[in-house]
């Protein structure tokens, strides 16, 4: 599954690097701890999260994550788009709780 076809399907808003949308998702972690994520995300996951810090596009980054959601209806500030901007990070967000997201990721297929 793409990240198109997960914003499309769960009408996420797109933060930052839209043109990087096309890319495969393989699987899924959900945190807000950084160094947990740093610990256990792996490649190609969609980390869905509440923070909304310049760091989550660092750890993502490092851990070659697909993309960041960040769930509740939090948006990041300007210097958290920018940074994903510049690192071609999809970061989107999502009205829901990130407890209804991830059931609604399950469902996917997920």
């Amino acid at each position: 599954m793409t990240l198109t076809e997960i914003v499309d399907r769960l009408d996420l808003k797109v933060f930052a690097a839209a043109g990087r949308l096309g890319r495969p998702v393989r699987g899924g972690y959900a945190g807000d701890l950084l160094s947990d994520v740093i610990a256990h995300g792996r490649t190609d996951d969609l980390w869905v999260t509440i923070q909304v810090h310049p760091n989550i596009v660092a750890v993502a980054v490092l851990k070659e994550l697909a993309a960041v959601v960040i769930a509740n209806g939090r948006e990041p500030n300007a210097e958290t788009i920018a940074k994903a901007d510049r690192e071609g990070l999809p970061l989107l967000g999502a009205a829901i709780s990130a407890y209804e997201l991830i059931g609604r990721l399950h469902e996917l297929g997920l």
